[in-house]
């Protein structure tokens, strides 16, 4: 694959999957949720819900929620191998990424716009988005692992993928204000099916990477750079035994599980938990994700001295306390207080949120890109699929059965403290990573 030299080439591949992520939040975050009405307040329940009352069955919902998360993440893997083994003409991350992306927009499409049985809640309901769920996420897999992977092929050195993956950050913050800020204030007057169909037209910043990817035939199974240094593809099997076997990477996929838990838990269920906190969902959001930019670089200048492993645990102590502090402030009485409050409680959590994605990116790469120069296996996308699935559990665990269970117990505003506990978890356990983990990044005196 031809390497970007040049960082506004980075720049504008970073910003490729941030369309295509903003689906994935709508459906995550707002289309599941608009499935059942319960556990919204009352004003909200007319537009954050497809028809104001629950077209599935709780019980029923929330086991497709899992089966679907896990789909996600199981699905990785033989999608990794796919793209990676990809023989054509043209490569293998361009057909792979359009072949992913067209049922994907499809899926969505049909998710936001069709309800079989529109009368209330019915196991037909339940079944058809269960499938058009898994079909979403099984091509949104595609696609995403596609793209990550080339983190690791179309830069050169490790600072040029920590530049990716800190404007990828910073576009996942973009679009987290868009799908929690902008479309918070969209729903006061229109339909999460219209607003929904809005957001849309996002997801064609993926035609970014379709025209800066450069890739020689792979019809022969070999991959070939423009310096013609070449690496050899594996087979499903192959690759699965080449990821597993990188103890590094294993430790760090328990790490980022807990991590994972934690963060998807709170943007999961962040529309029904300001709904009945008390707090303002569009001040909070816009507090803890606007400041990023500058506490990614407290965050990589931390890194710099420090190595990952210190800068790593203090993301996740800041953003513990931070969803502890909000569970506080949502116990206060209504007021300018509590507002204000609540404001300082969402910039405490802007310095450790920002980070928490970056690494997503940053850590899976960097040791892809060692493993290859080591062993000759070209074989990137199997390290997302690998972390897809871990994360995939994870979030099934935090976003569908631990979010339906606080719902229908009407104990939402628990929700902060959970993901506390999980982020806490991660902190103690990151004291596990070997010493190359724990200093990358670090610069020496």
């Amino acid at each position: 694959m031809r390497k970007l030299t040049k960082k506004w080439q980075m720049f504008l591949y970073a910003i490729g999957g941030m369309g295509v992520n903003m689906l994935n939040l709508m459906v995550g975050s707002y289309l599941c949720s608009a499935l059942i009405a319960r556990g919204f307040g009352a004003e909200a329940v007319a537009n954050q819900t497809f028809l104001g009352r629950d077209l599935v069955i709780a019980g029923a919902w929330a086991a497709f929620g899992i089966v679907a998360k896990i789909i996600d993440g199981v699905i990785d893997i033989p999608m990794a191998s796919f793209t990676d083994n990809l023989k054509t003409k043209f490569g293998r991350r361009r057909p792979a990424l359009l072949i992913g992306l067209i049922p994907m927009i499809l899926a969505y499409v049909v998710f936001t716009l069709v309800t079989p049985n529109p009368e209330g809640a019915t196991m037909l309901n339940t079944v058809f988005y269960g499938l058009v769920l898994c079909v979403f996420y099984t091509f949104y897999t595609l696609t995403m692992v596609t793209y990550y992977a080339t983190f690791t092929e179309i830069v050169d050195t490790q600072e040029e993928r920590n530049f990716l993956s800190n404007v990828k950050s910073v576009c996942d913050i973009v679009y987290f204000i868009l799908g929690y800020v902008v479309v918070a204030a969209m729903l006061k007057g229109m339909n999460i099916r219209v607003v929904a169909m809005a957001v849309l037209p996002l997801v064609l910043t993926m035609l970014i990477p379709l025209f800066l990817i450069k890739e020689n035939s792979t019809k022969s199974g070999v991959v070939t750079d423009e310096d013609g240094k070449t690496s050899k593809t594996v087979n499903l099997f192959q690759s699965i035994a080449c990821t597993f076997r990188n103890r590094n990477y294993i430790l760090w996929m328990v790490v980022y599980s807990f991590m994972t838990f934690g963060v998807q838990l709170f943007l999961g269920g962040i529309n029904e938990y300001f709904s009945v906190a008390g707090m303002s969902m569009m001040f909070v959001m816009m507090a803890a994700f606007a400041p990023v930019p500058l506490t990614l670089l407290l965050y990589n200048r931390i890194t710099r001295r420090f190595g990952f492993g210190f800068s790593f645990r203090y993301i996740l102590i800041i953003f513990a306390v931070g969803m502890l502090a909000m569970f506080g402030v949502s116990l206060l009485p209504a007021g300018t207080l509590k507002t204000v409050l609540a404001i300082v409680t969402g910039l405490i959590s802007s310095f450790g949120i920002g980070a928490m994605f970056s690494v997503a990116y940053s850590v899976p790469s960097q040791l892809a890109a060692e493993e290859e120069k080591k062993t000759g296996v070209s074989n990137a996308a199997m390290y997302f699929a690998v972390q897809g699935l871990f994360a995939g559990i994870a979030t099934g665990i935090g976003g569908a059965a631990v979010l339906t269970l606080l719902k229908t117990q009407n104990i939402v505003r628990w929700m902060t403290p959970i993901c506390a506990l999980g982020v806490l978890v991660a902190f103690a356990l990151s004291f596990l990573l070997p010493k190359a983990v724990q200093e990358m990044g670090k610069k020496d005196k």
